[in-house]
């Protein structure tokens, strides 16, 4: 593979993962969408075919990691060039930026009309007619929209945080690097793109409940900073307080996965 071939299918891939992914959790979350309320089996989903989608476009050209942990237990496996590991990781988490940009783009009626909505934000002070003034409001609530973007976990204990996420990415990746021992010996072609979906959407209802699944360094990261820097009034914190359990723990289960690989099946 190219360095090109990595970064466009690295980048488009990952583009196309976050914008569905975080379009099932913004469908589910703004009242003003015909998903709300929908429940967390349509998220589960929802990320399941994200990867589907994402992976099947990208598998071609770069393999489609579209994970940092992905990579990384490729690269402990051996399949990976370590020399390739920093430009399949950038190009994941620029992917992974813009594909949240497109999220806003796509829902940015819902953003609106979510974040100037009393019931998430909280009355403001009165106007002139005695009416609460919904664009001057003086110290509104975080309304639930870095959801959409970021993971977050429903019981803040880092310990547990981590381990949660620790053992999801170590299913993942270890289930990734054991589709190739059939047979032949050879991997499982686009049917392991699916397998690799069903996996994700196991994973999600699972072990999805305590921390929210992130499993992937850039789909946390990547949108967490465009939260950050996109012009959303009363949008809230971005939680970076959280933000390295997120990126840290995911890379720790892969490679302990890649050990275990090389260890028991290699």
């Amino acid at each position: 593979m190219s360095s090109s071939d990595i970064f466009f299918g690295e980048f488009i891939g990952t583009a196309v993962l976050v914008l569905l992914g975080g379009g099932v959790c913004a469908a589910v979350t703004f009242k003003r969408s015909k998903a709300f309320e929908a429940g967390w089996v349509a998220i589960a989903f929802g990320w399941g075919f994200a990867v589907l989608t994402g992976a099947y476009i990208a598998s071609g050209p770069s393999g489609a990691h579209l994970n940092p942990a992905v990579t990384l237990g490729l690269a402990i496996e051996g399949g990976t060039k370590w020399s390739d590991v920093p430009l399949y990781m950038g190009s994941q988490l620029a992917g992974a930026m813009v594909g949240a940009v497109l999220v806003w783009l796509a829902y940015y009626g819902q953003f609106r009309a979510h974040l100037s909505d009393p019931e998430f934000v909280g009355p403001g002070p009165k106007g002139e007619e005695g009416l609460v003034d919904i664009e001057k409001q003086a110290s509104p609530k975080a309304g639930p929209v870095l959801g959409v973007f970021s993971t977050g976990p429903e019981i803040r204990n880092p310990v547990q945080n981590v381990m949660t996420e620790v053992i999801a990415t170590f299913v993942l990746v270890l289930a990734i690097l054991t589709q190739g021992l059939n047979d032949s010996g050879k991997g499982l072609g686009t049917l392991g793109v699916l397998i690799t979906a069903l996996v994700v959407v196991g994973i999600g209802l699972s072990l999805g409940g305590p921390t929210g699944y992130a499993i992937n360094p850039v789909r946390d990261l990547g949108p967490r900073i465009i939260h950050a820097l996109l012009p959303l009034k009363n949008k809230g914190g971005s939680d970076w307080g959280y933000a390295w359990i997120p990126v840290i723990a995911p890379l720790i289960g892969a490679a302990a996965a890649g050990g275990v690989y090389k260890l028991c099946f290699a």
